[in-house]
């Protein structure tokens, strides 16, 4: 219940900017959501957040090669990081624009920015105009810090963007 009246919460701050053009206060709220999930306490789950709505979802064990056996994400209620992505841009933006692919799908969805500024996404993989290899993504939140869903076993919380090898760069919606 508590879960619940925090995620009403959140979708009310969201909806209390909804009169201004969203351009402008776009980021602001995907960084607002991204901290609100990780008060919430989600736990990363394969797979998880890529259900017919955003958000939490219970995750698969197929193409999982995690450390934790058996695969806990068939009944793990809760967010890969590209379901994290996907939930809180669908809470800014006001209806699912990254959809339920995976990060190579949502990184084609976006364009890659020199600079990234609070709410874009910072993508990790190998990106070209010929191929796309993405892995990870988190919510990039400024001062070089993001919003992630790093692996089996944690929950949503912010870690530094230089903590993860083979930086692809930041996407702007």
């Amino acid at each position: 219940m508590r879960r619940r009246s925090a995620v009403v919460a959140a979708l009310l701050l969201l909806a209390a900017t909804a009169s201004v053009p969203l351009d402008r206060y776009v980021p602001a709220r995907i960084v607002r959501a991204s901290y609100e999930i990780q008060r919430l306490g989600v736990a990363y789950s394969w797979g998880g957040g890529h259900a017919a709505d955003p958000g939490p979802s219970l995750g698969t064990c197929v193409g999982y090669r995690g450390k934790i056996r058996p695969c806990p994400a068939a009944v793990t209620r809760g967010l890969d990081c590209s379901g994290l992505a996907r939930w809180v841009y669908a809470l800014a933006h006001g209806s699912d624009v990254l959809g339920p692919g995976n990060t190579d799908d949502q990184v084609r969805e976006l364009r890659r920015v020199a600079m990234g500024r609070p709410g874009d996404l910072v993508f990790f993989g190998h990106v070209t105009d010929k191929s796309i290899k993405t892995h990870h993504v988190g919510v990039y939140l400024g001062g070089g810090k993001m919003m992630d869903a790093p692996y089996t076993g944690a929950v949503v919380r912010i870690d530094h963007v230089g903590g993860r090898k083979d930086f692809a760069g930041f996407y702007r919606y």
